[in-house]
């Protein structure tokens, strides 16, 4: 097992120009992580400065850090099959931005609906699949698994993200499984770590304090998909039951990569910090 941090937990930082990516790495190396996620989009992008990638590599490398993974946000549900056609093609071009940056690993997302109701996921299924099976099939030149996470509502619970698993059927497409995320469409995390764990490439660990409909806490709390109060918890500290969850990862025999990915209310590099120190200690009790 190799514990890191994504490079999202450092948003807060990074959105207020206290941080760039470069200042990221070298503070995750700093904290003794082992490998970096990047996650353009949110504190820098790369459109803007073509010449950061090649900063990435060099300040990871002389960092004595992996990047782990790139992940991106991605649609494939489209008005047009033009816009269909260019999403893949945009997402293709990510990949080979993946394999410059030296990770072996990318997440894309796959789709949104405000209705994210199991009608629209069954009739969205196939077209959903074929995206993903197009972009597998261009990772694997270079030897990249590319993931979907079980993140934003409409492909998060356990059963759906095993659908697509199957229905894209490349061995290099797999799951960024996030332990935490299963809480937004109310899935037991314990369960649901343990039905989709044996898919997974890529381990977030996030941590959430939760709260029943009829006890509305207040500003910084959003709602699950039946209407639960849900906020970021710095990871042990929060609800779930993280013991439980890493005794599950450990002792499944996985020895990948799992990240840090801190959104709670605290300052983040503090915030993070005790998150990854939290999860080295559990791991070591389980």
């Amino acid at each position: 097992m190799k514990l890191g941090i994504s490079s999202y937990s450092l948003f807060q930082a990074m959105h207020a120009k206290k941080m760039s990516i470069i200042d990221v790495i070298d503070w995750v190396a700093g904290i003794g992580a082992q490998h970096i996620e990047i996650v353009p989009k949110l504190g820098f992008d790369f459109e803007t400065n073509p010449e950061l990638e090649e900063q990435i590599i060099e300040k990871a490398k002389s960092a004595g850090i992996d990047i782990s993974n790139y992940a991106i946000g991605a649609n494939f549900i489209t008005e047009t099959e033009e816009e269909y056609e260019t999403e893949i093609a945009r997402v293709m071009s990510e990949v080979d931005r993946a394999h410059r940056l030296g990770a072996k690993r990318m997440r894309h997302d796959v789709a949104s609906r405000p209705d994210i109701s199991i009608a629209n996921f069954n009739k969205d299924l196939e077209k959903v699949a074929l995206a993903c099976r197009r972009i597998a099939d261009h990772a694997e030149q270079y030897n990249i698994t590319t993931s979907v996470e079980n993140h934003g509502f409409y492909v998060q619970a356990s059963d759906r993200v095993q659908t697509l698993i199957h229905a894209v059927d490349r061995p290099n497409f797999k799951t960024t499984l996030d332990v935490g995320n299963f809480v937004c469409v109310d899935e037991d995390p314990v369960a649901a770590v343990k039905n989709n764990l044996k898919y997974a490439s890529m381990i977030h660990i996030k941590d959430f304090y939760i709260r029943p409909s009829y006890r509305n806490p207040g500003e910084g709390w959003f709602t699950s998909a039946s209407g639960n109060y849900l906020r970021g918890a710095i990871a042990g500290h929060g609800d779930l039951d993280m013991y439980e969850i890493l005794r599950i990862v450990k002792h499944s025999g996985y020895d990948g990569y799992l990240s840090i990915e801190y959104e709670g209310m605290e300052e983040c590099t503090k915030g993070t910090k005790i998150a990854f120190d939290n999860v080295k200690r559990i791991w070591d009790e389980v």
